[in-house]
């Protein structure tokens, strides 16, 4: 019995560190360094440096940048996009550091699972706030911020306070990123489409060249008419265009045929 409550507060541990980190690292490496050095919770060897003042000390700082950072409209996904290279890894870290040195084959296993955990964690947040950024009021970044800070800072003392329920919330949240993520993918790839024309970036089908090396004939007015007219529909049926603008590039397109 011992040894099952080990294992879920370990796997408890693993998971809920790596996926807090995909979301806020530093609030993740301040509750776990204060906590262990004010003696509130207990970590394996292998993490006990996050107890060292200097830790402590760098992890309040950043945690105090980020804070304000994460609630300015743009600023954020920027920070976000920056974090894709430091979230994952230290994710996949925390996660190895919380199985101890049992075997090396262990680590590495927990460091894989830990990494994919952060990174599913990290690409959710970073899309639903590129999604939220599309509103010109400050007020969802805000709540949408927030939000994310108490779901760490709760999310933690629950995998350290209560492992079963922690567990049963996170395959809960597994569910909901894979539901979700498709959908923002779609709908970052329409924003730097938008970004992309804006800045007068067009894609050259005039001379394109396939993986063989042979050329490819463009298609023709009326099968490139139609492939504009559904990607419209597309885009109107996810809700990226307003009827009003959908009927105005519909009239566009139709226009543009006829000369």
């Amino acid at each position: 019995m011992e040894n099952y409550e080990a294992l879920l507060a370990t796997l408890a541990l693993m998971m809920g560190t790596s996926w807090a980190s995909g979301i806020n690292l530093y609030a993740v490496l301040l509750v776990l360094g204060w906590g262990s050095a004010a003696g509130h919770i207990t970590l394996p060897e292998e993490l006990a440096v996050l107890q060292d003042p200097l830790v402590i000390g760098a992890a309040g700082v950043m945690y105090f940048v980020e804070f304000f950072v994460d609630k300015i409209p743009g600023v954020d996904s920027l920070w976000d996009s920056i974090h894709t290279f430091i979230r994952i890894p230290a994710g996949a870290m925390l996660a190895a550091g919380t199985v101890g040195d049992v075997t090396p084959a262990l680590e590495i296993a927990a460091g894989i699972l830990g990494g994919g955990v952060a990174a599913t964690s990290h690409a959710t947040k970073a899309g639903t706030r590129l999604f939220l950024n599309t509103s010109p009021e400050p007020f969802t970044n805000w709540s949408a911020s927030l939000t994310g800070d108490v779901l760490v800072l709760s999310g933690l003392w629950t995998a350290l306070k209560h492992p079963e329920l922690f567990l049963v919330l996170f395959v809960i949240f597994l569910g909901i990123a894979i539901w979700l993520l498709p959908k923002l993918w779609r709908f970052v790839k329409i924003v730097f489409f938008k970004i992309g024309k804006i800045l007068g970036f067009k894609q050259d089908t005039s001379n394109t060249v396939d993986a063989a090396g042979y050329h490819l004939i463009p298609d023709s007015a009326q099968d490139k008419q139609i492939t504009a007219l559904e990607r419209l529909q597309r885009l109107r049926d996810q809700g990226m265009l307003t009827d009003e603008e959908f009927m105005e590039q519909k009239k566009q397109i139709l226009k543009a045929r006829s000369e």
